[in-house]
């Protein structure tokens, strides 16, 4: 294990910074937290979360996917995409790396590969760092993620302890970091994190919402909830602003648009949300009419549909983003209170 003191981080952020892009939580006007890149000056964020998750790098807001460029009766198919080049995000939390892998199972684990997905993710080095001050709003530790990182995540693990950042490798990704900041940091014993990971469990486990009951959520009972007359009270206050999809570390639903250009058309991916009233319009029908259908998929996938075709692994992470963020208080907290509560199922 490596370390460095906390008050020479920007020293390894420098070394980092000019070999390749790095990007780090930094404060914004907002009071908040975004990733933003790493310049001399920049100072890393003590919030604990991000606005939104890192999934950003890897999965854009929007896209360029391709162009067609027209010249008389000829049509030019041309590919916008370049290499990308390799690239550190430092700052990820545990439940946000988990977030990557339920996108990856779905874009790099089945056919067809996204190979717009795979070019950026195969060259960032993702740094996740443990999270001494869980929020009251967390809940990562019900889907069985570690906030203290005593399970490895990421490529690299990282602990704030004793005034110092320690360092862990997971990964040949994280190899090859450690060996690029090896001479900034130091060599270390691990009592100081076996020690911060334990502050960090007892943390845990005195949150509000650290031991929600999934034990509803099997294959077996999947039409009782569906079917279940909680949807009516749960989805009510809803007003479809789609918040709740686009902080959320594992939303990974797009819509692709053309747009007419001087001499052809240009076509860009963008993201979407399963709480649009027209995420589900065809031409000829929309299957689901009301807040409630839409808000039920939402829940549904989160929490049946995705774990029955990932091998019991939920669509949701425990970040509690939806629930600071919705401005109606609907998440995903409620809906599953709501079904052990439920008599129906």
């Amino acid at each position: 294990m490596l370390s460095i003191a906390k008050d020479k981080i920007d020293s390894l952020f420098e070394l980092i910074g000019s070999k390749q892009p790095l990007y780090l939580p930094v404060d914004n006007n907002s009071g908040k937290a975004d990733f933003a890149k790493w310049q001399k000056g920049t100072k890393l964020s003590e919030k604990l979360k991000t606005t939104r998750s890192a999934k950003d790098f890897f999965f854009p807001k929007t896209e360029h996917l391709v162009s067609y460029e027209m010249s008389g009766k000829e049509v030019k198919v041309v590919d916008p995409r370049k290499e990308v080049g390799d690239f550190v995000i430092f700052g990820v939390r545990a439940c946000d790396a988990r977030g990557f892998t339920a996108i990856d199972n779905v874009y790099l684990n089945m056919n067809p590969v996204d190979s717009y997905y795979k070019n950026r993710r195969e060259h960032g080095t993702v740094i996740v760092l443990a999270c001494n001050e869980p929020a009251k709003t967390c809940f990562c530790s019900t889907f069985g993620i570690d906030a203290s990182l005593a399970k490895p995540a990421g490529d690299v693990s990282c602990w704030l302890a004793d005034g110092k950042y320690y360092f862990e490798a997971n990964t040949d990704k994280g190899k090859a970091f450690v060996e690029n900041a090896k001479s900034a940091l130091e060599d270390a014993d691990t009592s100081a994190v076996e020690a911060c990971r334990k502050d960090i469990a007892e943390k845990v486990e005195k949150l509000p919402f650290a031991h929600l009951d999934l034990s509803k959520f099997q294959g077996k009972d999947m039409l009782k909830i569906f079917n279940s007359k909680i949807w009516d009270k749960v989805s009510e206050p809803c007003v479809g602003c789609g918040t709740c999809t686009y902080v959320c570390p594992t939303c990974m639903c797009f819509d692709v648009r053309d747009f007419a250009t001087s001499n052809g058309v240009r076509q860009i991916r963008c993201w979407d949300s399963c709480m649009y009233n027209d995420f589900t319009q065809m031409a000829a029908e929309n299957p689901r009419h009301t807040q409630k259908e839409r808000s039920r998929q939402r829940f549904m996938h989160k929490l049946m549909y995705y774990p029955m075709a990932h091998d019991g692994m939920f669509s949701c992470v425990g970040c509690g983003r939806c629930v600071e963020n919705c401005p109606v208080n609907m998440n995903i907290v409620k809906v599953i209170k709501a079904v052990n509560e439920s008599d129906d199922i």
